[in-house]
């Protein structure tokens, strides 16, 4: 199926929910819909599924306008935050119910594997009443996925799941979704989640969609500052800079020696991720001292503050690492690893291996 919104808007009284935008989705591929909360994700989604008509715009469907048709016309599946279950009806006959209404044979059998693949097996015979939370939200994927129509909208249908099954389903939904024949989207407001599943991501803030395409190309090319923010996690450390005949001069005499495109000149910004900077120097390498402001240890990584004369920089670091709060520590950014956006926010130049 190939959807496609041309010039899409949604207002709410003098309150502008969608700015104007173009989307054509890929077909039978995952896109997913990255932003903060009140990025306009939702309000996107219910937009293409027919709940809402947008203020201004068209949505098409393999070429057809379907704009005015309401969601009832549409074959359309879609899981929300909040789970929507038949709380009369068994977690089997829940998920059997899409089935039945396309008289598929062999029910029993299809509904006992999505059951397993999504850790529901044994609550088959329960009300949804008498399920977690969590396992509520199970039930609602498993009936969306049963339904196997040609869009699929899941709007961050794991949030409300503890850690380890999140990431054991999202592998499942992954491998789902390769599978299937339906045009997928989901909505996130996780980065990791992002690379995670794949296929293509659109980048949204504020009602606007910033970028839009492969989503290993999103990440390692992002378009503009606002786009480089959204798809970092933790967010892009970002340094102000002036363009020099070496690179980028930064604050505290610091010269970040790369390659800036013919022209480029006057204020810059330097982004580096906070994977990129390291304790340990290697060849070519920028040094930046600073002092130990907060060291955060998360999982397996851990996260060190550093107030340094360029700025307070976040570098993750992988493993377990004790900082002393106020210590010096010295951290270490190769300048192809660095990017570097224009005076507009714009893009000019990325790590050379992303290129």
């Amino acid at each position: 199926m190939e959807l496609m919104l041309e010039r899409i808007e949604q207002r709410a009284g003098a309150q502008t929910h969608l700015y104007p935008l173009d989307l054509k989705l890929v077909p039978n591929a995952i896109t997913v819909l990255l932003g903060a909360t009140q990025a306009g994700k939702t309000t996107l989604m219910r937009v293409m599924a027919g709940l809402d008509k947008p203020h201004a715009g068209r949505v098409l469907v393999d070429g057809a306008d379907v704009t005015g048709k309401p969601v009832r016309e549409r074959n359309v599946a879609m899981v929300y935050q909040q789970f929507i279950n038949y709380t009369s009806m068994t977690v089997a006959d829940n998920i059997a119910s899409p089935l039945r209404l396309r008289k598929e044979s062999d029910i029993a059998r299809r509904v006992l594997e999505l059951a397993r693949k999504l850790h529901i097996e044994p609550f088959l015979e329960r009300m949804p009443g008498e399920l977690s939370g969590g396992q509520q939200q199970r039930v609602a994927l498993a009936r969306a996925l049963a339904k196997d129509a040609p869009l699929m909208l899941f709007d961050e249908p794991l949030v409300n799941l503890d850690y380890k099954l999140r990431e054991e389903l999202r592998d499942e939904l992954s491998a789902l979704f390769a599978a299937g024949r339906s045009t997928v989207v989901y909505a996130t407001t996780e980065p990791t989640e992002a690379l995670l599943l794949g296929g293509y991501t659109a980048v949204m803030d504020a009602g606007e969609l910033l970028q839009y395409g492969p989503t290993a190309d999103v990440f390692h090319r992002p378009k503009s500052i606002r786009v480089a923010r959204a798809f970092s996690d933790p967010p892009m450390n970002l340094v102000t800079g002036e363009a020099s005949p070496q690179g980028v001069a930064l604050p505290g005499g610091a010269v970040l020696a790369c390659a800036l495109p013919a022209g480029a000149a006057g204020a810059l910004t330097v982004g580096v991720r906070a994977g990129a900077l390291g304790v340990r120097e290697r060849p070519g390498d920028l040094a930046l001292a600073g002092v130990v402001e907060l060291a955060e240890i998360s999982g397996s990584d851990t996260f060190v503050h550093v107030n340094t004369a360029v700025g307070e920089l976040v570098a993750q670091l992988t493993g377990v690492h004790v900082f002393a709060l106020g210590s010096t520590v010295t951290l270490y950014l190769h300048p192809g690893q660095a990017y570097v956006f224009g005076a507009d926010g714009n893009l000019l130049a990325a790590p050379k291996e992303h290129a």
